[in-house]
């Protein structure tokens, strides 16, 4: 009697056939298009090391968010550049900062658009820490009003969801109790849960003039080599009543992405951070890549790692590859 060979190949056999057969799709729905705003007018400035990427002033933006939503872009989250900075970033709250203004521009030009206001004091302090300085220390605790103050001050500019990116303990319970007594129940908090003091992050302090004066964040974001942290922070955030969990960076942590997704039944973002961006695109700006194969591939692996959201400086060129088919 023959011996049966099996024949996966058989499901490979033409194009037709793995589209039938396929498991992972990235849709234009999961993707959350990252911007930078600049106080001004009629600025649109490059980022020299994100070819591609430029920081707006709210009325490009404007011409922009047209563009983007006309790729089916629903979602964008918003960085602020402020011209003034002080030692507790009290442009993080200015209720006529540049996140401030793009968010009632946005909302008012765009009402469907998912407006997500970044939350962090680091882009707003002289020192560029994302706490409260002293004695060149961070300080944990003094940090948590600062940061609800901004989240509150974004949602009343019309910010769906915020997004605290600073990583200090509490900050999720303290902010949700401030939105709640603010009258702001509804808006939503997607939670830098898993954000790793990572090397990919350099091009992104260059365009959010961002970089710490002095040291440098380990002592607040997380140690990557660690993994169960990750656990630990997940479950901590939505104890404190997170809606949304986010891990990042996200190429180099698929593992942790899978880890948190297989763990928790909550929605599951992650950042393909700038560095992720910049290689990608120097690699195809000399040729060595191809652009469009590599950026999808790379966005499937973290939507088939459990990530249901994808935040990505591609989007806009993405959602037109996916329409494109």
């Amino acid at each position: 009697m023959m011996e049966l060979i099996r024949r996966p190949r058989r499901l490979r056999r033409s194009s037709a056939v793995r589209e039938l057969v396929h498991e992972t799709d990235v849709r234009v729905t999961d993707l959350i298009y990252p911007v930078f705003v600049v106080e001004g007018e009629k600025v649109k400035e490059p980022v020299p090391s994100m070819p591609g990427i430029y920081r707006y002033s709210v009325d490009m933006l404007k011409i922009h968010l047209k563009e983007v939503w006309e790729t089916g872009i629903r979602s964008v989250i918003f960085f602020g550049v402020p011209d003034h900075k002080d030692a507790c970033g009290s442009g993080a709250w200015d209720e006529h900062g540049a996140v401030q203004n793009a968010l009632r521009m946005a909302k008012e030009c765009f009402p469907d658009l998912i407006c997500i206001a970044d939350i962090c004091l680091c882009e707003y302090t002289d020192h560029g820490h994302c706490g409260i300085v002293r004695d060149g220390k961070i300080l944990n605790d003094e940090t948590l009003a600062y940061l609800s103050k901004a989240a509150v001050s974004c949602a009343g500019a019309g910010a769906d969801i915020v997004a605290p990116s600073d990583m200090m303990d509490g900050r999720i319970g303290h902010m949700r109790r401030s939105l709640d007594e603010a009258g702001y129940e509804d808006t939503l908090i997607m939670a830098y849960s898993v954000k790793y003091a990572s090397a990919f992050y350099g091009p992104f302090r260059e365009a959010a003039d961002s970089a710490p004066a002095f040291g440098d964040r380990k002592t607040y974001q997380m140690d990557w080599r660690n993994k169960k942290e990750a656990i630990v922070e997940t479950q901590l955030d939505i104890e404190e009543g997170a809606d949304i969990i986010m891990v990042k960076p996200a190429m180099a942590y698929l593992d942790i992405v899978k880890t948190v997704s297989d763990r928790f039944e909550f929605p599951i973002c992650t950042y393909s951070v700038s560095g992720e961006y910049s290689m990608i695109k120097a690699a195809a700006l000399n040729g060595w890549v191809d652009e469009k194969a590599v950026v999808m591939e790379s966005l499937t692996a973290m939507k088939r790692a459990g990530a249901g959201m994808l935040i990505t400086y591609y989007a806009p060129q993405a959602a037109r590859w996916i329409r494109e088919g």
